[in-house]
């Protein structure tokens, strides 16, 4: 999911199917004040992805990342692959050191 901060800047959050992203935590975790959805034209101009298909790899311009903490306790994660439907598995250690995510809790409670 693709939001966008308070400052203007925008984000990708990463958390399991079963939960739902907490904007509170997000915005805490990346040190601003409020964070929203961000704007479908803002982010599809910004990564280069079609919405439903947003990578969180390959972007034009790379956005900064945050990654539930519970992805570190699987082998390996699925994410989406640039294409609605398609999807790249990956370890979760290689996906935050490729896109420098923070990992930390950002699901609501």
């Amino acid at each position: 999911m693709v939001l966008k901060l308070d400052n203007g800047r925008l984000v990708v959050a990463i958390v399991p199917v079963s939960q739902m992203v907490g904007v509170k935590q997000v915005a805490k975790a990346v040190g601003v004040k409020k964070v929203t959805m961000a704007p479908p034209a803002e982010v599809e101009k910004s990564t280069g992805y079609v919405l439903g298909g947003v990578s969180p790899l390959g972007q034009k311009k790379p956005l900064l990342t945050v990654l539930h903490d519970s992805a570190m306790s699987w082998p390996t994660i699925f994410v989406s692959a640039g294409r609605r439907g398609i999807e790249l598995e990956i370890s979760p250690q290689d996906l935050a050191d490729l896109t420098k995510a923070k990992i930390t809790d950002i699901c609501q409670s």
